[in-house]
């Protein structure tokens, strides 16, 4: 008896474990013209590691996997992500909270 209580307690917390794992996984595609910009400067959001690149999409802000803020010239430069916001054509999905881009391309400013 106490046995078969053990095994639907466990298979209950593996079922919702899994539905929450899903509910934090993106599976659509994305492919659009977002903001990006440094995640702690300008996004609010909270990291341990620096400043990090970030996008916006829905009004939400991730950072970025697959792009790094270095790669586009000083971050903490007068244009830089750190003291600006600018626009990319982005392609990924959003995983764990994370974008996960397949490309990334930064946009020239007019």
């Amino acid at each position: 008896m106490v046995i078969k209580k053990l095994y639907f307690i466990f298979f209950l917390i593996l079922g919702i474990q899994t539905v929450y794992a899903q509910k934090n996984t993106s599976k659509k595609k994305i492919k659009q013209v977002a903001e990006v910009s440094c995640g702690q400067c300008n996004f609010d959001l909270k990291s341990t590691k620096g400043c990090s690149l970030a996008v916006r999409i829905d009004n939400k802000a991730y950072f970025i996997d697959g792009a790094n803020i270095d790669d586009f010239g000083d971050a903490h430069a007068e244009d830089g992500f750190c003291n600006s916001t600018r626009k990319a054509e982005v392609e990924g999905k959003i995983i764990a909270g994370r974008f996960k881009a397949k490309s990334f391309k930064l946009l020239k400013e007019n």
